[in-house]
């Protein structure tokens, strides 16, 4: 669950500069894009919004390198400008280079990861390296960061507006981050390794996506699916029937280590074939082996880390963070590690137990503990899975729950569209409406799993929202739930219902965006603020007055009973020790790697992995890490690199915000504006610790989080 890494280039898109104060207007030459190219022209659909229904793949490739050019020659005029350095005439027109790359980019980022082909597939290979050198065109242009750091370093006469110094201060921190201090030698060095860098991480992605695909479980046995409903073998079969596979069952991976089915399967040996298809998944030795791949990824940053004048690539990545700091990271995990850890050694025992109650004779694997797990809870809980997911029909958990919560605390109201070309079908397109009623966004939700489109969850801007660029944002949504066999209804566990409401938080960090200036807007922030809108909408999941709002059971219509929310809600705080422990090994692996200094050298991936693990204490075997090294897209291939620990981090802040709820009444319409007030509608306009403690009153604390949790937190 994430926010879509945009392209390396931070800088904010528009069509002409904009000179003032009698500078020159220097016209860019004529575009080279055919007119018959659908992006040559803004759309003239609603918001802006490409046109799908004209697009072809071809379109993609020259429209991108066509904005590269443009936004290049934009970029070259506001360095080269012999006039005397004024906001206007840098920083603003900074903000409105390159429309025709923003538009095409924003369109190529959502179709490449949620409908692909091997066109655009290679397509990514090739553009990377060069969006990479767009990005080193400006940050290290000498001429340019002489302009902005004149301007910087006469701020306090430039007599800007808080959001205007804020911008400022931003260009400065990214041009010196981006290396714009280094000697030209220096430099070049550097763009060769971030060139090299883009392409191993489109590369990655792709071999990721393949690798997946083709390591989805094929079964040849029915009775080998023991323990799954009629309804997930239907969907097996029509997932193998697809693939010519007639008579078999085809069980796709998901992103994570773990697997949905690992639940229900009662075959240990099919749920040991699926761990290990899943965990095996890009370690085959073929061509979609990723683990050189990566070993040269965290090699390259490393080295890009020494150039900078940083000890490791997480240090260098840190400084513009919540947590400035590895080592601040580190410190937050000591107290997290040793409990969740301790945690999940109970539920151990607890699942344990009931394997040699039953006669197992055999010690938990990590195959196993879903399975049992969930046999513990019902036995703890009395609550079955399969007793509550008739009750989440996905359609009504968008409509009825995650709409209807954003109405009650925000006054949003939603109405669909059926005009506007998607880009696959299964996508819905609605027009949002803000409290008093004017529609301003467009969101597209796009929530059944394909073969091509990338595992996991993400939202991310087809438009973004700037009122210098007079946009308005256009938000989707992109999850991978199972699609239905025809006939039967869509219903989604409610891990999934909360997956829909985390996605949509960042949706709403979107949506009610209200900066100035493109660069600062939405979901611009750090990415340990970002997941903080997120997973606070999660908790609306649970609320008694949403819950039973979309929770109706598909064929009765009755509503969840209370008692069965109870058991939902008391079923909640299970396994957290788990959960904790798997997101947290996970995380700490990503910090191994991204702290490794450019003299280290990994020759092996796996021993590496198995090495930093077990320094952390992450030695029980029965409790894998959420992702492993080969298969972490997150921090290969999705800008969350030495940041994964972002969803810990926020954890922490979402939960003391909550709480803040919770002491003023919960969800109401006051509560829902003066959280989209303070947090939703800033962008990155303040410092992120400000931001929270004006909302929350004091600075965040981890007490919320440790209740939640149910972890004595150190």
């Amino acid at each position: 669950m994430s926010i879509l890494s945009k392209i390396p280039i931070v800088l904010s898109m528009a069509t002409l500069l904009s000179f003032t104060n009698g500078d020159p207007k220097p016209t860019p030459k004529k575009s080279l894009l055919p007119v018959s190219n659908p992006f040559s022209k803004i759309s003239k659909l609603p918001y802006g919004v490409p046109d799908f229904s004209k697009i072809k793949d071809s379109d993609y490739q020259p429209a991108l390198e066509e904005g590269i050019r443009q936004q290049l020659e934009e970029v070259k005029q506001i360095a080269e400008n012999p006039a005397t350095p004024t906001f206007a005439n840098t920083l603003v027109a900074l903000e409105k280079s390159g429309q025709l790359l923003s538009r095409v980019n924003n369109a190529f980022g959502l179709v490449s990861g949620a409908n692909t082909n091997p066109v655009l597939q290679q397509l990514q290979e090739d553009i990377a390296p060069k969006l990479t050198a767009l990005n080193d065109a400006i940050y290290l242009n000498g001429k340019l960061y002489k302009r902005v750091e004149k301007l910087y370093l006469n701020k306090v006469n430039l007599g800007l507006d808080k959001e205007s110094a804020k911008l400022l201060a931003y260009y400065h921190q990214q041009f010196i981050k981006a290396g714009a201090k280094l000697s030209d030698a220096d430099k070049t060095t550097l763009k060769k390794l971030n060139e090299e860098e883009a392409s191993l991480g489109a590369k990655f992605g792709n071999q990721l996506l393949s690798a997946a695909k083709e390591g989805a479980l094929i079964v040849n046995d029915s009775t080998e699916l023991a323990g799954l409903s009629q309804e997930q073998k239907d969907n097996y079969a029509q997932g193998a029937k697809a693939k010519k596979l007639e008579g078999k069952w085809l069980i796709p991976l998901k992103n994570t280590t773990q697997q949905p089915p690992l639940s229900s399967l009662s075959v240990r040996a099919t749920r040991q074939k699926l761990f290990e298809a899943s965990w095996s998944r890009a370690e085959k030795g073929d061509s979609n082996d990723t683990r050189t791949t990566i070993v040269r990824i965290a090699n390259i940053r490393a080295q890009k880390a020494k150039l900078l004048g940083f000890k490791s690539y997480a240090a260098w990545s840190l400084q513009d963070q919540m947590a400035e700091t590895p080592e601040a990271v580190e410190q937050f995990f000591a107290k997290l590690v040793p409990s969740a850890i301790g945690k999940a050694k109970e539920e151990a025992a607890d699942i344990q137990t009931l394997i040699n109650k039953q006669n197992g004779g055999f010690e938990v694997q990590p195959w196993d503990w879903d399975y049992y797990s969930e046999q513990v809870r019902k036995e703890k809980y009395n609550l079955d899975e399969s007793e509550i997911t008739p009750y989440f029909q996905l359609d009504k958990v968008l409509e009825k729950g995650v709409f209807y919560a954003a109405n009650q605390l925000y006054g949003l109201t939603f109405k669909e569209r059926h005009d506007i070309p998607v880009y696959q079908s299964d996508v819905r397109v609605f027009e949002v409406y803000d409290k008093d009623g004017k529609p301003f966004a467009l969101f597209y939700g796009d929530y059944y799993k394909r073969d091509n489109k990338n595992g996991g969850a993400w939202m991310s801007n087809l438009v973004g929202q700037s009122t210098l660029l007079n946009s308005q944002p256009v938000i989707y949504n992109i999850c991978n739930f199972t699609k239905p066999a025809a006939g039967q209804p869509a219903l989604i566990s409610f891990d999934d219902v909360t997956t829909m409401f985390h996605e949509f938080g960042h949706g709403l960090h979107g949506l009610f965006a209200s900066q100035k200036y493109p660069t600062l807007s939405g979901t611009n922030v750090a990415r340990d603020y970002v997941e903080f809108p997120s997973q606070f909408n999660e908790h609306w999941a649970l609320d008694s007055k949403v819950l039973k709002h979309y929770a109706v059971h598909y064929k009765t219509g009755a509503t969840i009973p209370q008692a069965l929310v109870d058991k939902i809600k008391k079923a909640n705080s299970f396994n957290k020790g788990y959960s904790q422990t798997e997101v947290l090994a996970a995380a700490s692996l990503d910090l191994k790697w991204h702290n490794l200094s450019s003299t280290d050298e990994v020759k092996d991936a796996d021993v590496f992995e198995n090495s930093a693990l077990k320094s952390l204490g992450f030695t029980f075997g029965a409790v894998p890490s959420r992702y492993r090294s080969s298969y972490f897209l997150h921090i290969w291939g999705n800008g969350y690199a030495a940041g994964y620990y972002a969803y810990e981090w926020t954890k922490m802040l979402e939960e003391d915000a909550f709480s803040w709820f919770e002491e003023h009444g919960g969800l109401t319409r006051e509560n829902g504006q003066r959280f989209r007030d303070l947090i939703l509608s800033k962008g990155n306009t303040e410092d992120y610790n400000t931001m929270f403690k004006t909302f929350r009153g004091h600075k965040p604390d981890l007490k919320p989080m440790e209740k939640d949790l149910g972890l004595p937190i150190k």
